[in-house]
């Protein structure tokens, strides 16, 4: 279930981030979710398992015409399991506007669309 990032999320998100691929700093990370909490056009949502467990989370931006998936990431204990796969497909089932990878992210998000 997606759940929108709120800040008692915080310390959990910011965990979540950074199982990120890819080089990134507490900086980095911090500065996602400054971006997340401030932006309109920007939403951070947290990814709760079956046992009621945050175990993922995925960034989103609409621009334009388009929701653009900025950041994606799934606990590394429960991957392979389907979660970011079912995170994509639930965040395109919210949305009346095309979901979308950005460049970071374009790959795992076209492959989440071919496998529907």
């Amino acid at each position: 279930m997606l759940i929108p990032y709120k800040k008692e999320y915080e310390k959990i998100a910011m965990g979540l981030l950074s199982f990120m691929p890819g080089k990134k700093s507490i900086k980095i990370i911090r500065e996602w979710i400054d971006l997340y909490q401030t932006s309109k056009t920007s939403q951070l949502y947290l990814w709760k398992n079956d046992t009621d467990r945050f175990i993922g989370v995925i960034g989103i931006k609409e621009s334009g015409r388009r929701v653009y998936v900025n950041n994606i990431t799934v606990d590394p204990s429960h991957r392979n399991e389907g979660h970011g796969t079912t995170m994509v497909k639930t965040l395109i089932v919210m949305n009346s506007l095309p979901v979308v990878g950005s460049e970071r992210t374009k790959h795992f998000v076209d492959k989440c669309k071919v496998s529907s």
